[in-house]
């Protein structure tokens, strides 16, 4: 491995992003009812704000995976196979992919995928100070869309790391097929460590999604200020709510923004109509049991191998099915 070629290796980039952008906020206003993609969340400010949301009193996904992770990760680690390149998907702050990466002596090559280039630049930069024997390839790409790596991974063995139970925040048939695409990026043998939020009581639930602090309010209107500035867009945040609730029915958090008032809003030459009261759906994140996760995973081309859970999260190594 030539870790100076590594330090060296630019960070790769989607092709035409600003225009896939643009397509799928227009296409997600016309709907009925209104949408736009969660992944567009994650700009330079919605990843900064995201990650002071992972330090919040009320938010426990994050504590209690990081409380899995340094207590299990030994055998974690152990798991995977010997000079392996790990992959995590939607790398964002990296902050739980170093915990693996301390104590991993297996781990050759580490490869953040993640779609906000500029904040995976800033990260790639911290990692490559602190782990200098290890080779640093980032990739700003869509994590759904991701189908090859970089080319000096071809001959090393793989492993991936998807943390945070962004897992989640896909409909059940997209994480179906999420999983298939990481067991054809991961080959034959492929070893997956994946975050996973589990169904508990609707107030913890809703607290962890409406903070007092109203830090998860402002990452979700962010959204909006990303559209304005890229866009072209007029929307007035002072005229949209941040709005979330535990769907009971489908097990899974909604978050929207509301409109508090008629209005008209421009993205370009585009015009949308809002009526008071009426939302943009932003994102779903799904909670699942042990035993549902694992059925989904088993229905997507993999065998479970471990799971590690303290009631309110679960942290499931799965391994690629043998043919």
């Amino acid at each position: 491995m030539n870790i100076q070629t590594a330090l060296r290796a630019p960070v790769a980039r989607p092709v035409d992003a600003a225009n896939e952008f643009a397509a799928d906020v227009i296409a997600g206003l016309a709907n009925k009812p209104k949408s736009l993609p969660p992944k567009y969340f994650y700009d330079h400010a919605g990843s900064a704000l995201f990650d002071r949301i992972t330090r919040l009193p009320e938010y426990y996904p994050t504590r209690s995976e990081l409380g899995l992770l340094q207590h299990h990760s030994a055998e974690m680690v152990s798991l995977l196979p010997p000079a392996a390149a790990l992959i995590e998907f939607g790398s964002g702050s990296s902050r739980k992919a170093r915990i693996l990466l301390g104590v991993a002596a297996n781990i050759e090559a580490y490869v953040p995928i993640d779609i906000s280039g500029d904040f995976l630049r800033e990260d790639a930069a911290k990692l490559r100070r602190d782990f200098p024997h290890l080779a640093i390839y980032p990739v700003a790409a869509d994590l759904t869309r991701i189908t090859e790596l970089p080319a000096e991974l071809a001959n090393m063995p793989r492993a991936g790391f998807f943390p945070g139970s962004t897992i989640g925040n896909f409909e059940p048939h997209e994480a179906a097929a999420f999983l298939r695409r990481a067991g054809a990026v991961l080959g034959q043998g492929g070893v997956l460590i994946v975050g996973v939020d589990l169904a508990k009581a609707p107030d913890i639930l809703y607290r962890a999604y409406n903070d007092a602090e109203g830090v998860t309010a402002k990452f979700n209107l962010n959204l909006l200020t990303r559209i304005n500035r890229e866009l072209r867009g007029n929307f007035d945040l002072a005229a949209f709510e941040h709005h979330a609730c535990y769907n009971i029915d489908k097990t899974r958090i909604e978050m929207h923004l509301a409109s508090t008032r008629r209005q008209k809003v421009r993205i370009g030459d585009m015009a949308v109509d809002f009526r008071a009261g009426d939302t943009i759906h932003t994102e779903n994140s799904y909670k699942y049991s042990v035993e549902s996760f694992q059925a989904l995973a088993q229905g997507s081309g993999w065998s479970s191998v471990a799971v590690w859970t303290d009631g309110l999260f679960s942290v499931h190594a799965l391994r690629v099915a043998a043919d």
